[in-house]
Formats: C-alpha cells, structure tokens, sequence
C-alpha cells in the first residue's frame, strides 16, 4: 500500500491528535513528514505502523526515552531480541514499584478514613493523622 496520507488522516487512523503527531515529528519518534507543493505533510503507511508502535508503547506506559530506544531497535532487524526484553522487564520493575508503593498509598488512606468519628474539624482525626510524621 502506498497510499499517501494527510495529518488529518493519520490523526484519524490512529486516534492521535493533529498537534501530538507534530510533537513526535519536533522529538524524533517520527520522521519529519514528506510535505506537497502548498507545504501540506504527507505521510505513508510505514508513517502509520510507526506511529501505532508510539501509541501503544505509550499505552503500556513507556517513556519518550523507552520508545525511542525499541524504535531504534525495530529498524535494526539484525539486533539483538535480548535489548528488547532488556528494556521491557526494566519498564515492568518500575511498573512493579509503582504498584507496590500505590498499594502502600491505599492501604494508609483506608486506615486514616476509618479515623473519623464525625464532629468538628478541631478534632478531625484524618487531619491529625496527615500533620503526623510517617
């Protein structure tokens, strides 16, 4: 398919904004776009494989850094698969230490909403229990 596609359309195709699609083009994620004689970008359908690559790295919570590195992997076909898994499992142990301390995070508020008896703020315990050191 070498069907040429506007900005609008890659917008759409992708559910991306117009304004997202330039900033990946200003950060490198994508190519700079092709642009027509009236100045309009153009892009391809290897435009569009690489931007839904972007989107759904970012989905998954990967980084500007994370993607442009597994991009610039994916154009390399002969690296090595290792570098992939490399920077995947490392996204996942972060993902994993967020988890853990969000569970910390719930499992304290819990236990700081179940302090309040009712009455007046003077003797909110919540708010005794948040001017306390940890």
């Amino acid at each position: 398919m070498s069907k040429t596609l506007m900005i609008g359309d890659l917008a759409a195709a992708t559910g991306t904004k117009v304004n997202t699609i330039r900033f990946y083009e200003e950060t490198g994620l994508m190519r700079r776009a092709d642009r027509t004689a009236s100045g309009r970008r153009t892009y391809d359908v290897e435009d569009l494989k690489r931007l839904r690559f972007i989107r759904r790295a970012r989905k998954l919570g990967f980084e500007t850094k994370e993607i442009r590195s597994l991009l610039a992997l994916s154009d390399r076909p002969e690296a090595p698969c290792g570098e992939v898994t490399a920077i995947a499992l490392a996204h996942l142990t972060d993902i994993e230490t967020r988890i853990s301390q969000l569970t910390r995070l719930r499992d304290e508020l819990h236990r700081v909403s179940r302090l309040c008896a009712g009455g007046s703020v003077a003797q909110c315990q919540i708010l005794e229990q948040l001017a306390e050191n940890w």
